[in-house]
Parts: structure tokens; C-alpha cells; sequence
């Protein structure tokens, strides 16, 4: 009995499977926009079964000016300088692979006190360099998004770092 059991799912594994599943429909993700807002993230992005995911380490930016004392606010630049290495980064980073910032379905944005802000991010800086990226005529495809304040980074005067994941289209 058990004999023919094994057959059996042998059989429906190796014919009847494959062939359900190329009948399915080719899923695409889904971005769900927050209701009522403009606010340029994803409330929540829906990734179809049998998509492959990419998971991209967090980076941080590259000095802005290699001139200025080293690990000064000068030398790694504002909150908004960063964000637009950090971001050029990745986007470079995905097109090495064959992606391009509208795959990425989730970004983590680490966020560290700007020495400018009285003890706060500058989120508003983030954002004019986020809007370069996200939103736009030429890339409307947003991510979701989580943003965080931190104490620190890897090295002193780094306000920025980002992972991101992407989906493969």
C-alpha cells in the first residue's frame, strides 16, 4: 500500500503540479497607497508568491567633502547630502544586479540626531532627497517605509544609513 502511495504523489507531483501552476496568473506586486494622502510611501506592498526577494545590506554615505576635518559635519555633509549618497548607493547597487529603485518594496531608514536640529533627525532633509528617488514621474513606484531616529552609526557625523529590499519583476 504504501508502495502505491508513493506512486501515486509521484505521479501527481511530477504532472498534474507543474501544470496547475502554469496555468495560475503572473502575479505582480501590489503597492497599496495610504488612503487620503500624498505622502510618497506605500501603506503596505504586496509581494505574489514565486518572486524572488533581495535583501540589501544597510549603506551608509560617502564623505561629502574629503577636504574638511575628518568625520566633521563638514566632512560627511547634512542630513539631506547623505541621504542623496546613500540613496545613489543603493540605486546603483540594484542596477548592478538588474534592478532599479522600483523594485524596492521595503526600505529602513536609520536616522541619526543632526548636530543642526536641537536633538532631532532631520527628517525633512531626508525627504528632499527621498523625493529625488521615489515618486516621481520618472520612478512612481513607492516602497513601504519605516524611518527611525538612532543614537549613532557605525562611524562619528554618519546621520544616515538604509537597507532596502527589492523584488525581482
Amino acid at each position: 500500500m504504501t508502495l502505491i502511495r508513493r506512486s501515486l504523489f509521484t505521479l501527481l507531483a511530477v504532472s498534474v503540479l507543474p501544470a496547475c501552476s502554469m496555468l495560475a496568473p503572473k502575479a505582480e506586486v501590489t503597492r497599496y497607497p495610504i488612503p487620503g494622502s500624498d505622502f510618497p510611501i506605500a501603506q503596505a506592498v504586496e509581494v505574489p508568491v514565486g518572486k524572488a526577494t533581495i535583501f540589501h545590506s544597510g549603506l551608509t554615505p560617502t564623505p561629502f567633502n574629503t577636504e574638511a576635518r575628518k568625520f566633521s559635519y563638514e566632512y560627511w555633509g547634512s542630513t539631506e547630502q547623505q541621504a542623496f549618497s546613500v540613496l545613489s548607493k543603493i540605486k546603483t547597487s540594484l542596477e548592478a544586479i538588474g534592478l532599479t529603485m522600483g523594485d524596492v518594496v521595503k526600505m529602513n531608514v536609520f536616522l541619526v540626531t543632526d548636530p543642526t536640529k536641537a536633538g532631532r533627525m532631520d527628517f525633512d532633509g531626508f525627504m528632499v532627497a527621498y523625493r529625488k528617488f521615489f515618486g516621481t514621474t520618472e520612478q512612481p513606484r513607492l516602497p513601504a517605509r519605516t524611518t527611525v531616529q538612532i543614537p549613532g552609526l557605525a562611524a562619528p557625523g554618519m546621520l544616515v544609513e538604509i537597507d532596502v529590499i527589492a523584488v525581482r519583476p
